[in-house]
């Protein structure tokens, strides 16, 4: 059964953390942002602790996670960043007053950590969405989708898939599904496979993004889920921004478009890209273990989930 938390009203409290990177800059206007939003926001010990690239050590880092999952009073944990740390942290965090209690977990990127285990483990539902550290970088539309999502607005995102920066040259496959929507960082989601982390991926619509990769391998991680039967049992594909790919001395030859396409072309599910989510200024929310209608008609795609 999937469980949904408490949808976010006027003075409640949210707690800010890190349970990954450091942060190397403040967050005051996500902070502001927050309390003019009306909600009352906690700082964790890890936003100003710092331990070689960490958010401070791992026990700290579990600690101040664990002591905001317990607290009753919090409605909503934020990560502050991403970056990379919260696979060390996670077989020692206690969910069971979590559990009992659920709030919203937020964050992209290394939070797929997070995101992802909470949903596979414990049916419980959060959001992939924008962090602090990426608020002054953010468009309207994308903290929007945020608060929306907090404050249990329903989310309709319309999108053109000729947009700026779609590398693909490739049209979407039409076609409609309805189920629960997972997903995340492409890399992390491989990453996960085989532990108790891994969501289930059957009759699912599934959204992946990621940064920093070379084509071949997005190639490789997208055989192996391929490989393991992910793919095939999926209701619909979401291709959200991989960018900022390393420069080659030897081309692979195919963008990450590309290379996503040769893999799914198979099916027979819709797929669209260059949807909005991932490491850009438009990264709009995406409600892990929501369930969600997604309709691609040509070159356009409609993705809504209902409050």
């Amino acid at each position: 059964m999937i469980k949904q938390p408490a949808y976010l009203k006027k003075g409640d409290k949210i707690a800010i953390v890190c349970p990954a990177s450091r942060l190397p800059s403040g967050i005051e206007s996500a902070i502001s942002l927050f309390q003019q939003w009306g909600l009352v926001v906690l700082i964790g010990q890890t936003v100003t602790a710092a331990h070689h690239q960490f958010a401070g050590e791992d026990a700290l880092r579990t600690a101040d996670l664990q002591e905001h999952l317990d607290d009753p009073e919090i409605r909503a944990i934020i990560a502050g960043r991403g970056g990379y740390g919260t696979i060390r942290i996670i077989d020692d965090l206690d969910f069971s007053a979590f559990t009992e209690n659920p709030k919203w977990i937020v964050g992209f990127s290394d939070i797929t950590v997070l995101l992802s285990h909470v949903y596979a483990r414990f049916g419980i539902q959060s959001i992939h969405a924008q962090m602090p550290y990426t608020f002054e970088d953010a468009t309207p539309r994308s903290l929007e989708s945020l608060r929306k999502n907090l404050f249990g607005e329903e989310i309709s995102y319309q999108i053109s898939n000729d947009s700026p920066g779609n590398d693909t040259g490739l049209p979407n496959r039409p076609g409609t599904a309805n189920g629960i929507l997972i997903g995340g960082n492409l890399t992390l989601l491989v990453m996960l496979q085989g532990s108790e982390s891994e969501m289930d991926y059957t009759d699912k619509i599934l959204f992946i993004e990621d940064i920093g990769e070379r084509p071949a391998a997005i190639d490789r991680m997208m055989r192996m889920l391929k490989r393991a039967g992910k793919l095939a049992r999926l209701k619909g594909l979401i291709v959200g921004a991989f960018n900022e790919l390393p420069v080659e001395k030897i081309p692979f030859g195919q963008s990450p478009g590309e290379v996503i396409w040769e893999v799914v072309k198979e099916y027979d599910y819709p797929v669209c890209f260059n949807f909005p989510v991932g490491h850009i200024e438009d990264n709009r929310a995406m409600r892990v273990g929501k369930h969600t209608s997604l309709h691609i008609p040509e070159n356009t795609v409609s993705l809504t989930t209902f409050a």
